[in-house]
């Protein structure tokens, strides 16, 4: 049995900064869009970012990064302590979006 720290997943993310709102959109073509209030300067959107994914998966900021996109809107992190079907299945959940459904369903497709 695998433990916690030998699980990891990535996520592609669209970011907007300087929203209304922080707040995980859905899932659009298998990229997650998310929302922050924070603006994007000195990394600020990117921090609002990680605690908003942590805050929502239930992990410690500490196990959220980014990979990839850290002055771009689109954006990988990674999650450590969780495999790509509990992410899945925690943001299937707390996001009330149709296409998330149907990405689900064409991923587990192949």
């Amino acid at each position: 049995m695998k433990n916690s720290s030998d699980k990891k997943a990535t996520i592609e993310i669209h970011l907007q900064p300087s929203a209304k709102r922080n707040e995980i959109v859905g899932f659009r073509e298998g990229i997650l869009y998310a929302k922050v209030t924070a603006l994007p300067q000195k990394g600020q959107a990117n921090r609002a970012l990680l605690e908003l994914m942590a805050e929502t998966l239930g992990i410690p900021k500490s196990n959220v990064g980014i990979i990839r996109g850290q002055s771009s809107r689109s954006k990988v992190i990674a999650v450590h302590g969780l495999t790509g079907e509990e992410v899945k299945e925690i943001l299937g959940r707390d996001v009330p979006c149709k296409d998330l459904i149907n990405s689900l369903r064409k991923e587990s497709r192949y």
